[in-house]
């Protein structure tokens, strides 16, 4: 298998070429373009229990899409908001934690899963679940925007805005709480901001996908004259 990422970061496509007897898992929806050298089969990726989690708490599609190679074959994929992609290698030795609908596509030997925030994501907002990504292999995620890498050293901090995470490595511990005060939350634009301590690598997303839909609902309310 190898694989390249294009038009990158406002409109990034993932194309993957794969060798015979080799297959890519991906999101439901995520296809733009194959020859037709590929089967598909269309699953619940993990059983029907593990896909529902993933649907019902990770916010997921319940089913995924595994294309099998018969020859030389190639499939392009893409996620639904513009922005970029990074492919993500896992070597067993530690676990994923993918935000709300960040996960594209994975090959290699990967199962997902669904992790709860805890009661303190109530507070975070989005969804009380993210998912996790466990075993060999690589992972592809999508952004709203472009992505950024940041690697936290022991006991080293970092505070994020909540809806700009896109990933991290589950040995990073994190908690929520209002960006400074209660004036500060409610009038700085922040709101709500995680705390992340490490060891580990984080990855965040320029852009935040809740402006985008407050600034989409604002438009069309005012287009339409609707209250």
């Amino acid at each position: 298998m190898r694989y390249e990422i294009t038009s990158r970061p406002s409109y990034s496509l993932l194309k993957i070429y794969l060798n015979p007897g080799e297959s890519v898992t991906a999101e439901a929806g995520s296809m733009i373009l194959m020859n037709p050298d590929l089967d598909v089969n269309t699953q619940a990726y993990g059983g029907v229990i593990s896909s529902l989690k993933r649907t019902i708490l990770g916010g997921e599609s319940l089913f995924l899409n595994t294309f099998t190679a018969k020859r030389d074959a190639e499939i392009w994929l893409a996620p639904e908001l513009p922005g970029d992609l990074i492919a993500v290698e896992l070597d067993g030795s530690k676990d994923l934690i993918v935000q709300d609908s960040s996960y594209l596509a994975h090959f290699g030997d990967l199962s997902i899963d669904v992790v709860f925030r805890g009661l303190k994501g109530i507070l975070a907002e989005g969804q009380l679940f993210w998912l996790k990504l466990s075993g060999r292999g690589i992972v592809w995620l999508g952004s709203y925007g472009a992505i950024e890498a940041r690697e936290l050293g022991v006991n080293e901090r970092s505070t994020i805005d909540n809806f700009h995470l896109v990933a991290m490595d589950s040995t990073i511990s994190w908690d929520v709480r209002l960006f400074g005060g209660l004036k500060s939350a409610l009038l700085s634009g922040e709101g709500i901001v995680l705390d992340l301590v490490g060891p580990g690598r984080l990855y965040v997303q320029t852009r935040n996908p809740r402006a985008l839909a407050d600034f989409l609902y604002n438009y069309v309310r005012a287009r339409t004259g609707s209250r």
